[in-house]
This record gives C-alpha cells, structure tokens and sequence, in this order.
C-alpha cells in the first residue's frame, strides 16, 4: 500500500506544477485581511504556489508538507520569484506550530482522514495568535459527482458544519460556505467542483 508521504511524493515527481504556480482564488481574495508582514502558516502546501505568492505579499511564511519533492519544487519557485520561504517536512498527524505564534493559517485543499483531521485542526488553530486568520478551501462530499480533483473517499471531504465543530471555541467563523465554482489551478484542479469555504479568525 502507497504512504500517503510515497503518493505525494509520487505525484510532484512529474514535470511541471501539479497545480499551477498561481495562488488559490480565495486565498487571493481573502489576503486582504492580513495585516502586513504577516507570520504565516501554509500547512500541506505541497509544491508551495500559495506559500511563495504570500511570500511575495511581504509575509513571513513556513510551508509545511510531507512531500519532500513537494518542498524542493517549492524552494525552487521561491528562488526563481526572488522570494523567501522557510520550509518544513512534517507529518500533520503529530506535528504543532508554537501556540499563539502565527498571524495566518492557510489551508488551501489540505485534506486529512476524519482519524486525524479535528485535533489536527485544532492544534494548527491554537498556533494562532489573538485575532489571526485561517482560511481554508476544500473539497465538499458533493465533489464526489465531478472529475475537476480531489480525493475519492468521503471521509476526507469537509463541509461547513464539520469545520465549524472542528474549530468551536477557538475560532469565531466569518464564512461557513459551500457552492460550485469553475477551478483552474494546474492539471490537477480543472473544472466545475463544488467546494467548502471556511474564514475564522482567532478569539482573544
């Protein structure tokens, strides 16, 4: 059986950028809320498209994946975009930021099996200072019904209603939504996809 660190690995092993070199449309849209010079979190950012264009914004960002091809193709997109990204290989089942550290958690299609996913949540949720952001795009289950990306199983797939109860108590939620879009991101996300949009920000 592939790990999943193996699958990923296998993936960004291909040329080019399995999803595009261009941000994530909410998170472009979203960025705006981030104060400058942020301290920011990418968790699962794989290849690091959203990592390095945030790092282009000015912030302080550490990309966080399992993929060690993943992490070099994101060194290297820093590079080619003059920019600075600290990067991370780390296991999101057990791996913490420092508590009330950060000023962003960007989760953008960073799916977890439900074994995991809620303390992982809550643990990157608790990295964030009084006030900080997370922003999170993700697959919604009725993505099962379209071929534009994501995993095929259920169990990996979020809704609003599982994100406001992995969060409650740490995070006030400004957007519970989800809805279809057209996805452009890549080879990887191409076409309509109906998705989970979740905006919370860090309660004092």
């Amino acid at each position: 059986m592939t790990s999943p660190l193996n699958f990923w690995d296998q993936r960004f092993a291909q040329p080019g950028y399995k999803y595009g070199l261009e941000p994530n449309a909410f998170l472009r849209e979203q960025a705006g809320r981030l104060n400058p010079a942020s301290r920011v979190l990418a968790p699962g950012d794989g290849e690091g498209r959203n990592g390095v264009w945030l790092a282009g914004q000015g912030h302080t960002v550490t990309t966080v994946d399992a993929s060690r091809i993943g992490l070099q193709k994101a060194r290297e997109l820093a590079a080619s975009r003059g920019v600075a990204l600290t990067t991370e290989l780390a296991d999101l089942t057990d791996w913490a930021p420092e508590a009330a550290s950060l000023d962003a958690v960007v989760l953008i299609y960073t799916h977890l099996p439900g074994a995991i996913r809620q303390r992982a949540h809550r643990r990157l949720a608790q990295g964030l200072r009084a006030g900080g952001w997370l922003i999170l795009e993700a697959f919604h289950p009725a993505q099962l019904a379209h071929a534009s990306g994501g995993p095929k199983d259920a169990d990996m797939l979020y809704t609003p209603e599982l994100l406001d109860a992995d969060f409650d108590g740490l995070l006030a939620p400004v957007l519970s939504w989800h809805g279809e879009t057209i996805l452009s991101e890549g080879p990887g996300h191409q076409g309509l996809a109906h998705v989970t949009r979740w905006l919370g920000q860090r309660l004092a």
